[in-house]
């Protein structure tokens, strides 16, 4: 089974770290992902550096300009998540733009996916009608497309995206981009119980996450919670990275 189905088949506080593939160091990805693991993670996305990320805030942008200019490639990613794999079965989900896939090609990414142990794959920038040719490849090979919705998304084109993912949707808490400050507590409330009530899947919520607090509420409505750019700030100027991102895991986790 799927890592994704198993974990989200379990109905309990979920935590999903995103760290960027290559950042802060290009050798440093399997540890953090392993660290993050450790911490008490339960599903990591790692970020595929992409030069025009048009979700992602300047800490998330930022972040992928360093890992581009330090010569990051998907192939390399795909070698990194293998080694993780010698080391722990926590979910994986890759999150990367189109272009990356188009250029590898959908039948090469797919076969890099199954032979490394990712789990996922979430596209911001794939549209519902143009995705289904790769969610259907994808699903056929036990890799989960996990596409996003957003505040002002009808509740029928929820339907239609979950149906096509099938098993992991991602809504957007914000109508912007990673790192910016939340909406109304009112107003999200009521979008994720509107995506609850008409998602065929399972979802995750991401953006604007950065607080044990954060975690806690959006559990309430959601199935679990993604925390990027505020993992990936908390690593400025640190001496040791992983002693300090296991430390803020822990803190969004609730462990003490």
């Amino acid at each position: 089974m799927n890592r994704i189905r198993r974990l989200f088949n379990e109905p309990k506080e979920k935590l999903i770290p995103f760290l960027t593939a290559g950042y802060p160091e290009m050798d440093c990805t399997v540890e953090l992902v392993c660290t993050a693991a450790e911490a008490g993670a339960d599903m990591v996305e790692i970020g595929i550096p992409f030069s025009d990320p048009q979700a992602d805030g300047p800490i998330i942008q930022a972040s992928s300009q360093l890992a581009l200019d330090k010569g990051i490639t998907l192939k390399m990613i795909f070698e990194q998540v293998q080694e993780i794999r010698t080391r722990t079965d926590v979910p994986i989900a890759l999150m990367g733009y189109y272009n990356s896939i188009l250029k590898m090609g959908h039948d090469s990414f797919l076969n890099h996916c199954v032979k490394a142990g990712v789990d996922g794959v979430i596209l911001p920038d794939l549209p519902l009608h143009e995705a289904k040719p790769f969610c259907e490849s994808a699903k056929s090979q036990g890799v989960f497309p996990i596409l996003l919705v957003a505040p002002n998304t009808t509740s029928e084109r929820i339907r239609n995206i979950s149906e096509l993912a099938g098993g992991l949707i991602y809504a957007v808490s914000i109508l912007g981009v990673t790192g910016n400050d939340l909406s109304s507590k009112d107003a999200l409330k009521s979008y994720l119980i509107r995506v609850r009530e008409n998602s065929a899947a399972p979802f995750v919520v991401g953006f604007g996450i950065s607080t044990r607090e954060d975690v806690l509420w959006f559990n309430q409505y959601a199935d679990g919670v993604v925390v990027g750019s505020a993992i990936l700030k908390n690593m400025d100027g640190k001496d040791d990275i992983f002693k300090t991102t296991k430390e803020f895991i822990q803190t969004l986790k609730g462990i003490t």
